[in-house]
Parts: structure tokens; sequence; C-alpha cells
């Protein structure tokens, strides 16, 4: 047994657990925490501008790391982080927020202290954030090291966020405690149901005489890539991601068709998911922005429906059976298939059909977003990270091919507009040894436009593009397209980096031509962040957004 103070304590189980760094801004009721992060070695406090975009960076961060953690003050704090902590639940991005709140003494006489409603009610936040967290934990001396352990096992467990209050003089208190590795818990398929799911579906999928795989954002939250890439290898079997699930194994796999995005994708893939005999859909979200407005045609009859923790199969639910379970169970069991037989057309045939000619600047031409994104195909790299903010930046981003090992990061059922900024932010710290590019509307950008500066503070280098369409150009197709509440005030977005430390460069492109050049400095100017501020017409959209909306 070792004597730690529950701040120190709380630390090290987070280094456990793979958190190496944890976002925040600093406030009186969390200071004393602050000081036992700073003092250890092995992780980092990264301050961000405001606690909105602290939350919006551990969402990047947990999507890329797979753990992440936010520390906030009590009520102003972490009532503006809400909406970010909001989002990774619903995203089922787990995120360690951690409330500073003031010393049990003050809350227990029921004082009027500042950040509070006067009320002396010290658990209406926390109250509040049990809507939108897994578990809580309001810590005490007495139950601290038990329940940091217990709430940090279902953050890993069930992949979503979790709440910690943590008054200060708690935090500096001493407790004796175990000083062993942290042994996250693992859910436990129940063995009899395991057999009993498998041998259903291993029976209809081999009476199946097309059966196809549909993978989404689930295979990524419970890290299951590699089981689905062994699946693939072992069965033969076409598959198609959602959207949410772009980027999952590379888009030049031989068994890979194409994004389903119901009534807006394309022909072959609509045809090929919806009339399959069988279809196994491992990990879909099924929302109105990955499912094309809710028009994905998939009968219950023919489903087999595998989630984290609990199985469907056509409508029998099978509780208690891992994901991490079944996949290999099933790969075991399945044959492999001719794919002549399976009609199979693997996207990498025509996978960058229309991108595979040289961009041809016209010196002249304004930039338009099929040009844009035919040009930004060609641009990318393996293994870059690809943040796209809600808007048109999201649906053009994901129609494009990507190289392997390239990861896409969006918030396509939360849609919170500004997101991104801060959450290229939390990817860049999590993963700084690969490229990060930022899509960003102009408007979007105004909502959080303060993470660039802190960016440039801890010299992150990501190349963002900034498209200035005047304002919400999506909202515009969507209602009002010439309504003032759909105009922002224009800003010169290509010289804030001289306003927030000039640690970069920025230059604004209008034509062809001077996007390809400025394309070509970010290969000269990789020391730096790059700002490309990207001038459209208003009412110009990507073709797979203007056909949701108007399906």
């Amino acid at each position: 047994m070792s004597n730690f103070t529950v701040g120190d304590y709380l630390v090290l189980r987070l280094k456990q657990i793979g958190v190496k760094h944890i976002f925040g801004v600093a406030g009186d009721y969390n200071m004393e925490f602050l000081d036992h992060i700073v003092n250890q070695s092995g992780i980092e406090l990264v301050t961000t501008c405001n606690e909105l975009n602290a939350s919006y960076a551990a969402d990047g961060y947990g999507r890329i790391n797979g753990i992440a953690a936010l520390i906030t003050t009590f009520g102003v704090g972490e009532l503006s982080a809400i909406n970010g902590i909001a989002g990774a639940y619903a995203e089922h991005v787990p995120v360690v927020t951690i409330t500073g709140s003031p010393s049990t003494k003050i809350q227990s006489r029921g004082a009027l202290v500042h950040h509070t409603l006067g009320t002396g009610d010290f658990s209406m936040f926390a109250r509040m954030y049990e809507k939108v967290t897994a578990a809580q934990a309001y810590l005490t001396v007495e139950n601290a090291t038990a329940e940091i352990d217990r709430v940090l096992g279902v953050c890993l467990l069930k992949k979503l966020p979790v709440y910690i209050s943590l008054p200060m003089d708690v935090a500096s208190t001493e407790v004796t405690a175990q000083p062993e590795p942290f042994i996250p818990p693992v859910f436990e398929s129940d063995k009899a149901t395991l057999a009993e799911a498998v041998d259903a579906s291993v029976s209809l999928l081999e009476k199946a005489s097309k059966p196809v795989i549909l993978a989404d954002v689930g295979v990524d939250r419970y890290r299951q890539h590699e089981e689905l890439r062994s699946l693939l290898a072992t069965t033969g079997y076409p598959y198609a991601t959602m959207s949410m699930g772009k980027g999952l194994l590379e888009e030049t796999h031989p068994q890979f068709i194409g994004i389903y995005n119901g009534a807006v994708s394309d022909d072959y893939v609509r045809r090929r998911i919806e009339e399959a005999d069988c279809v196994l859909s491992i990990g879909v979200l099924m929302t109105d922005f990955n499912t094309g407005k809710f028009s994905a045609q998939l009968d219950p009859s023919r489903t087999i429906e595998v989630h984290g923790q609990y199985l469907k199969i056509k409508r029998a639910a099978y509780n208690n059976i891992a994901m991490q379970d079944f996949l290999p169970a099933l790969s075991k069991r399945l044959g492999k298939r001719n794919a002549e037989t399976l009609d199979l057309k693997p996207k990498k045939e025509n996978l960058n059909a229309g991108f595979t000619t040289p961009f041809a600047p016209n010196s002249t031409a304004v930039i338009t977003q099929q040009r844009f994104w035919y040009r930004f195909a060609q641009f990318l790299k393996e293994g870059d990270i690809v943040v796209a903010d809600t808007g048109t930046s999201l649906f053009g981003g994901a129609v494009i091919p990507f190289p392997k090992g390239t990861s896409f990061v969006g918030q396509l059922l939360w849609g919170s507009i500004g997101y991104s900024v801060g959450v290229t932010l939390g990817c860049v710290i999590s993963s700084p040894q690969r490229r990060a590019i930022l899509l960003v509307g102009d408007g979007s950008f105004q909502m959080t436009a303060q993470e660039l500066s802190t960016m440039l503070r801890y010299d992150l280098k990501p190349i963002i593009f900034l498209i200035n369409n005047y304002g919400y150009t999506i909202e515009r197709d969507i209602h009002g397209e010439r309504m003032p509440y759909n105009d922002i005030q224009p800003w010169k977005y290509h010289k804030l980096h001289e306003v927030f430390g000039n640690n970069g460069w920025g230059v604004k492109v209008g034509t062809e031509s001077e996007l390809e050049s400025a394309l070509q400095q970010t290969e000269q100017s990789r020391d730096k962040l790059a700002f490309i501020e990207v001038v459209m017409d208003k009412m110009d959209s990507p073709e797979v957004l203007l056909k949701m909306l108007h399906k």
C-alpha cells in the first residue's frame, strides 16, 4: 500500500489507461488538481481559450487515441463544456470529464459562493451531466480511489463520457491505495448466447447467395478494425461503409465497394446493399445524415445487426454478446466465397475515377466546389487525419477517395457547428507524427476561431482550409437563401495567424492557379501552420449535399 493525494491518484490512473494530455481551462476550483497534473511526468496539461473548445479537443483526442480527459471549473466552466460532452456521448467517444468543485466544507454549509446560482445546491450541474455521461462520481476522501476506478472502467467499457466531481480540498488530501496498474474491465459474452447467435448468423449467411457487409462507426469505437479485416479475408464478402465509418479500412481494399448513404449512394452500392439477401451490419448508426435522410432501405428480416455489446438477427435480440467475441467466432465458421458469384465490383477499380488526371489549373477560373474536391483528393497522403466541420466541408470530404491509413473525423450525428477547430487541436496533440488537415467553413470557424491561437501557442502545424462562402451555405440550401440570418461579418481569415502569434503562414485564394500555388507552398513550409482561405460562391455546394437535401 502507498499514500497518494486524490489528485495524484486520479492522474496516475489516467496515465495508466492511455491519457497523455488533459485539455481544459484553469479556474479557482480546479487549480489544486491542476498542480497535480503539471507536477507529474508522463502527462501534459493543454490549456485552451475556453471550456467548450477544450471539450471539442478532448473529443478529437479520444477519437484518435481511444480515451481522453477534460478538466473544467465548477458551474460556469462545466456548463460551457457540456455541449461538447453531449456530442461525445451521442457519437460514442470515451472522455473523462473532471470538474473541480468547491471544498466539502463550503458545500456542506450551502454557502452562496461564486459560480453558483445562489441557492446552496451544489449538485445541480452534476445532475445535468447525468444525462450526457454514462457514469458519475462525486469524490470524497473515503470513496475516491474506488470511485475513480469504477467510472474509468465504465468509460472504457461503454465507450462513452463519464463525469467526476473533485472538490478542491479532496484533491490535495492523502489516501492509501494499491499502486498496481489499472486493469480495465472486459465485457464478457454469455457463452451460450454467443454460440446460439453465431449458429443463427452462419445459417443465414451460408444460405445467402449474395451476402454483404456494411460497417460503420461502431467498428472504430470498439477498435475492431483488424477483426473486420480478418472477417473480410475469410469470407470474400463485399463490404461498404456508412459515412460515419469512412476510412475504417483502406478504400483500396479489394472488397470495398463504396459508401452507402441511402438514396444518395452510387447506384451500384445502393442496389448491392438493399438487394442483398443477407446484410451483416457491424456497428451501424442509422442517423439522418448517415442514411441519406432516412432513405436507407435495410430489411430487418434480412439483416444481422452487430453492436458493441448486443446483436439483432432479423427481429430477435441477443444481449450480452461482445463485438470483439462475435466477429472472430464468425470468421472461424464461415467459408470463402468466389467474388464472381457475389456481384463484387471493387471500388478501387473506379476509386479515383475522375480524380486520376492531374489537376490542370486555369489561371483565371474561380474555384468551385467540384474543382476544389477534385484537387483536394490528389493532395491527400497516406496516414493523413482529415477533420471536416458540419456543412459543405463534411459532405464534400465524405465522398472523395482516401489514401491508405487516412482517418476521417466529422460529427455527423451531433452536428455542432464550429466543432472541428477544437477537434483538430485534439487530433494533432494525439498523433503529432501524422499530417492533420482541417476543412471548415467561414461561419463555423467564427464560432471557435480562438483555438487557432492555442495551435500556435503549442507550435502545432495543421493545414487549414477555410471555405469562405460568405456565411452559412448549408443553411441557405435548407432554408433562407437570401435571409440575413445566414450572413456573417467578413473577416480577413488568412491574416489571423498574425494576430494570434505569427508562427504560421496564410494566403487567400480565389482562382485555381492561386489554389495550386498555395498547395505547393504547404510542401515547402511544413514546419509552420498553414492557413488557406478558399473563396467560393455563396450558393456553391457539393452535389451529394444537394442530392440529399432535395431528394
